[in-house]
């Protein structure tokens, strides 16, 4: 009776412990591309964003498979979540380049509320690690928001405006190439027109379609 009372507090001690236990969270996300990074060879470029990046795939996978261009946007990233899993979702495929759209989400706080400064940073990291493995740079302008549907009290225009100052006085510094999606999609609020964006942030067919010849052109200038 005894040993069987010890076994059933033993039992109990472990069913409390294990409630107790966390639930361990993927902040990164790196296991959403652990399997597919397996399977890629030689890509001509990697595409590294958030959910403008992700919904690009979505959109139009054929944009990338038919270029040899690999998609690693996760919905709803800051930069830096992007910059934590940069060597596994681009270094590591070695790409001849890197493509880093990114910035919307810090500016709208997705995950906590980050100076500019530190956002500038996080994307100058990415690239500083691009080329220190031999990958080029094309950093790209964050796109146009005159609102977030889901963050109602920030005003994104300026701060957009901004960041991509920091970008282009970066890339002018370094010699990467700075692709400028901003001057060719922003309306006469600073923001996307609905055209381009039909909730103000993620682009429409349209809006990839303007930006698809642009960055072609740009990869197609950084393997010359």
């Amino acid at each position: 009776m005894k040993k069987l009372l010890v076994t059933a507090l033993c039992f109990m001690s472990f069913a409390f412990l294990s409630a107790q236990t966390p639930e361990y969270k993927d902040w990164a996300n790196f296991g959403k591309f652990t399997e597919a990074n397996k399977t890629v060879e030689k890509p001509v470029a990697v595409f590294m964003g958030n959910s403008i990046t992700e919904g690009w795939w979505h959109n139009n996978q054929a944009f990338f498979t038919s270029n040899n261009y690999v998609n690693r946007g996760i919905g709803g990233q800051v930069t830096s979540q992007m910059l934590v899993r940069f060597r596994p979702d681009v270094i590591d495929l070695h790409p001849k380049v890197v493509v880093i759209l990114a910035g919307i989400n810090d500016i709208a706080y997705n995950d906590y509320a980050v100076p500019l400064k530190n956002t500038f940073e996080n994307i100058a990291s990415m690239a500083d690690l691009a080329r220190a493995n031999n990958i080029k740079v094309i950093l790209c302008s964050t796109l146009p928001a005159y609102k977030f549907p889901w963050r109602p009290g920030v005003e994104p225009a300026p701060l957009v405006k901004e960041l991509n100052k920091m970008i282009k006085d970066y890339a002018d510094k370094t010699g990467d190439i700075y692709l400028d999606y901003y001057s060719a999609m922003v309306d006469e609020r600073g923001g996307l027109s609905a055209e381009n964006a039909s909730d103000e942030v993620h682009p429409t067919a349209q809006g990839y379609r303007i930006m698809e010849p642009m960055v072609k052109a740009a990869i197609e200038k950084a393997v010359k």
